[in-house]
């Protein structure tokens, strides 16, 4: 009998197929007791597993590129804590095995994470995933992970790791459903990345029977579980439908009446370039630099260094728009070498333009090597601070790009609800806005983006979000600048159209979306995006003010 389940769609697209579930966890390894005289052993087996599961997790990033690879190797920094491995050696020194005492250490770290504000607790899966690689080292046992089949599948899980998702194979893992993670996850992410159609947040994903056919819409989160004749040839008829109009869709994006709403990409590195390229990205919306920060020297990128990377990326755009964002280190991003290690809670603490502030010479060296790298180069650069709250966060930014001899725009990212609230405030001193919608939902509804439990309040139709774009828009409509939309809501076609009524200028977001949101703006006028942004900030919830945003663009 054909059921009908509900989660979060994070990747466009609909996949059929039967259920293939992840591997299960690796078990808790015995509690025993070794003697004294062998603890130094233990420790050196420890270390060496650590030191093997962190070089992996770099050489998955390496293979995946991208995205991948800077939450990869964030994942290998994970790995080798040294605070993490000071207690394993302690507990090893009286009387663990080492994969006793991996496992007691990440234990108790986990609990820091969970008990450390929402935002970290997100971390939990990726922290549990490198304990998880590090114990069946040491106990010599297979890793679970995704699983061995001959035949394209829907993969089923409780959560993906990023090295798992990095490396999908999407010839065979024809979609995937978890039952924990939210829109902005890191495999939600690399889902979009992928092309892959997934949906996070479904409850009971996991009681899904092996071999079950379900059907998959990533679009809008449904399931179908064991669906009939009619429904699948109705969702293949819709794939083909959506195939063929992303097909015809090119060119720069506009509305049908020719409002024009440049469509820009979303990278992670100069990896990331071929498919914005590819997918007719007329420039970068967000190109974020921790790539180059999260290796394992515990130091800043050299000048040289910074430099190359990104002459490589502006290279790319020859006269197009490339907007760079500084480093944006802190909360789930730790650099040793510039983040506070004791913070209660670092999501509210000293992250992004806060730490590059009390840094300035690590600032001073990125805006100088942008400079050089944008030097004889046609493309026009653009700078851009995360975590701006009020003007004076602006001016010190302003200021810093200046005396770096940056003859670059400079803007200020809207990710705290401050800044949209002062918007004509902060374009005294900077040139632009670009709406990071991931951040500014988290802080404007207190719910982690990384926690599935909250997954509706990260929702970017919430009513109360459209609110602060509007406004944030507004202000820069009423200064004469320009304010995108660089977070992941500007990939989703409905939402872009919204997005553009409210007043909106420009849209960035992964490759893969682009061709979606081209298609779905060249469908509808400026005048019918507005009565559907007014629409959609009438309603109560953001479930009303999709269905309320989709009826007036349907034309119902």
């Amino acid at each position: 009998m054909e059921t009908r389940l509900r989660g979060v769609g994070v990747s466009h697209g609909v996949a059929i197929g039967e259920v293939r579930h992840m591997g299960t966890a690796v078990l808790e390894p015995p509690a025993k007791q070794i003697p004294a005289e062998e603890a130094e052993r233990e420790q050196g087996r420890a270390r060496q597993a650590v030191d093997a599961v962190a070089a992996d997790l770099i050489a998955r990033g390496n293979l995946a590129g991208g995205e991948a690879q800077g939450v990869l190797e964030a994942q290998a920094m994970m790995a080798q804590d040294p605070e993490l491995m000071a207690d394993v050696d302690r507990r090893i020194a009286v009387g663990s095995t080492a994969e006793r005492g991996v496992y007691d250490a990440f234990a108790s770290y986990r609990a820091l994470l969970a008990n450390a504000g929402e935002y970290l607790a997100g971390r939990v899966a990726d922290l549990d995933d490198v304990r998880n690689r590090i114990v069946a080292r040491l106990l010599g046992v297979p890793m679970p992970g995704v699983p061995d089949s001959d035949e394209p599948y829907v993969l089923i899980a409780r959560d993906l790791a990023p090295a798992d998702t990095a490396l999908l194979d999407p010839a065979l893992v024809l979609g995937f459903v978890t039952e924990e993670g939210g829109p902005t996850s890191h495999s939600a992410i690399l889902a979009r990345a992928l092309g892959v159609p997934a949906v996070v947040a479904l409850p009971g994903a996991q009681e899904l029977a092996e071999g079950t056919v379900i059907a998959v819409d990533g679009s809008t989160g449904d399931i179908f579980v064991e669906p009939g004749p009619k429904k699948r040839a109705e969702l293949e008829q819709a794939a083909l439908a959506r195939k063929a109009t992303l097909s015809s869709s090119i060119g720069p994006g506009a509305t049908s009446d020719g409002h024009t709403v440049p469509l820009l990409a979303n990278i992670g590195g100069p990896a990331d370039v071929p498919a914005a390229v590819a997918a007719g990205a007329e420039g970068v919306g967000l190109f974020r630099t921790e790539f180059l920060f999260l290796d394992d020297s515990g130091r800043a990128p050299s000048e040289e260094r910074q430099i190359e990377a990104y002459r490589t990326v502006l290279e790319a755009f020859p006269e197009g728009r490339v907007v760079v964002r500084v480093l944006d280190a802190g909360a789930d991003k730790p650099l040793a070498f510039l983040t506070p290690a004791d913070e209660p809670n670092p999501a509210l603490g000293v992250r992004g333009l806060r730490s590059l502030l009390d840094h300035p010479d690590v600032l001073r060296t990125q805006l100088t090597a942008l400079a050089k790298a944008a030097q004889g180069l046609p493309v026009h650069l653009e700078v851009m601070a995360p975590m701006v709250a009020d003007r004076t966060d602006a001016k010190a930014f302003a200021d810093a790009c200046r005396e770096a001899g940056l003859s670059a725009k400079f803007g200020a990212m809207v990710e705290i609800p401050s800044a949209a609230l002062r918007s004509r405030s902060i374009l005294q001193e900077v040139e632009f806005l670009s709406l990071g919608t991931n951040d500014l939902a988290q802080y404007t509804f207190a719910a982690d983006r990384q926690v599935g439990a909250v997954s509706r309040l990260q929702d970017p139709w919430q009513p109360a979000l459209l609110d602060l774009v509007a406004l944030s828009a507004e202000g820069a409509r009423a200064e004469g600048k320009s304010c995108g939309v660089c977070g992941e809501a500007a990939s989703d076609p409905l939402l872009a159209c919204v997005l553009t009524g409210l007043g909106v200028t420009s849209l960035s977001m992964g490759a893969a979306s682009i061709p979606y949101v081209r298609s779905a703006l060249a469908q509808h006028t400026l005048a019918q995006c507005e009565r559907a942004a007014a629409a959609a900030r009438a309603a109560d919830t953001a479930d009303e003010a999709r269905t309320a945003a989709r009826a007036v663009l349907s034309g119902e």
